[in-house]
């Protein structure tokens, strides 16, 4: 309904909300032959699911919920309509249109005022609302980024006051469970300006609840290179990234200097952030998998933030075996890297001469296309090496193997000659050992 009077795209499915019982209207739904499928039930929660032409419907009991102040679960009661528009979340969100009588209903006598005028407000005390349910918090967050909306004043009183119970650092019960914050923190960050939702969240203390790492870079200043303190810089690069940006390069982008605030070092040749990207890298999988982040996703941003400054550091004189390396290095982050480094160098706003990355880009193509390094393999595979060196399975295999590839990309081996991989390799380990 809200998205609908917004013009905005909505979700295909279709709410029932019934002063009754869900599973029974579904029954009779089915039986009648109006329901395509025999109805899914789900009596904890007071719902059944059935589908009408193709179009999925669930089918909700009125209820009103609410959650213990030390319990991740709800209490859940039947309702009347009126008790369960009132227990919603915002306004907004409280319109209904009756099946019987055609036309939109607004029952609290508001939510159409607040969706003409951009509010987002509950549809009573705040201080219920959102004791009943924390995450209400960050979903207000949430909608007023994603439409654009100004949280009302009293509402966000509440927010602030309420803050501390979305906790997942302390050392207080968790009322609300990592996934469900990390669900609204995705939708956050996939907003168009998903810097705005983070500046609230922050200002909120919201953030600090949650990931408090990031609340450590406002006001850590930098070098000559950068106009803006490490969360300004940050939002600014957000604010650079393409509208079809992944979550993974959204999140390597908030993250990317993460590991500053800890590596700031100062002497008289001005500020460092000595291997600040691989303590961020470090950071980075602590901090995602508090969020119960998938352990693919966790992995493919830790590696963009500790690979983030590597297109920067490319210089005219590079040799094509330091680029050919530099593209083994990046694997199949090249593209993301790039977006990364893009939106990085943007936010710089002006400040020192940022490296030409088109041209990076273009002299990688060249080489990439010259020897398709992500393909090449070692000429020995683990057993030959073995039997090469006289050694059993360990480090020095892989070590080995490296060692050969680099060997092909700097062209003094082929990447088919077995003889002479050989011969190279014991040079390699009789150098090793002297």
């Amino acid at each position: 309904m809200r998205d609908r009077l917004l013009g905005r795209p909505g979700n295909p499915d279709v709410d029932l909300v019934v002063e009754g019982d869900s599973a029974e209207v579904a029954r009779i739904l089915y039986e009648a032959g109006i329901s395509d499928h025999a109805p899914v039930t789900y009596p904890r929660f007071g719902t059944a699911r059935v589908q009408v032409s193709g179009v999925p419907i669930e089918i909700v009991s009125a209820r009103s919920e609410s959650y213990d102040p030390a319990s991740r679960k709800p209490s859940v009661r039947r309702a009347t309509l009126m008790e369960d528009i009132l227990r919603r979340d915002f306004t907004i969100n409280t319109l209904v249109e009756s099946l019987h009588d055609p036309g939109i209903r607004d029952l609290t006598g508001r939510a159409l005022a607040d969706l003409r005028d951009g509010i987002i407000r509950t549809p009573v005390d705040p201080e219920t609302t959102f004791r009943d349910d924390p995450l209400r918090m960050l979903r207000a967050i949430r909608f007023a980024v994603t439409l654009d909306f100004t949280i009302e004043a009293s509402t966000w009183r509440a927010i602030e006051a309420q803050a501390y119970r979305i906790d997942l650092v302390g050392e207080g019960p968790r009322v609300v469970s990592a996934e469900r914050v990390r669900d609204e923190f995705i939708k956050i960050m996939m907003a168009r300006r998903a810097s705005r939702g983070l500046e609230l969240l922050r200002e909120a203390r919201l953030l600090i609840r949650f990931l408090p790492e990031l609340c450590a870079m406002v006001g850590v200043t930098q070098n000559a290179w950068h106009a803006h303190d490490v969360w300004h810089h940050t939002m600014l690069a957000l604010d650079r990234l393409d509208q079809d940006a992944s979550l993974s390069v959204r999140l390597a982008t908030l993250l990317h200097d993460v590991g500053k605030p800890v590596t700031r070092t100062e002497d008289e040749r001005g500020v460092h952030f000595y291997d600040h990207q691989t303590v961020g890298a470090e950071m980075t999988r602590e901090m995602l998998a508090r969020l119960r982040f998938p352990a693919d996703l966790i992995s493919e941003v830790s590696e963009l933030v500790r690979l983030h400054m590597r297109l920067g550091e490319v210089q005219p004189d590079w040799s094509k075996a330091a680029i050919r390396r530099l593209i083994r290095e990046a694997g199949d982050h090249l593209d993301q890297l790039h977006a990364l480094a893009r939106a990085d160098m943007a936010a710089m706003e002006g400040s020192g001469t940022p490296t030409d990355l088109e041209q990076v880009m273009k002299r990688i193509a060249e080489a990439d296309a010259e020897m398709h390094v992500r393909a090449i393999v070692s000429p020995l595979d683990g057993t030959e090496i073995m039997e090469c060196l006289g050694i059993g399975p360990g480090r020095v295999v892989g070590e080995a193997k490296e060692y050969l590839i680099n060997a092909i990309i700097e062209g003094r081996l082929s990447a088919h000659d077995k003889e002479a991989a050989r011969r190279s390799l014991l040079a390699w380990r009789a150098g090793a050992a002297s």
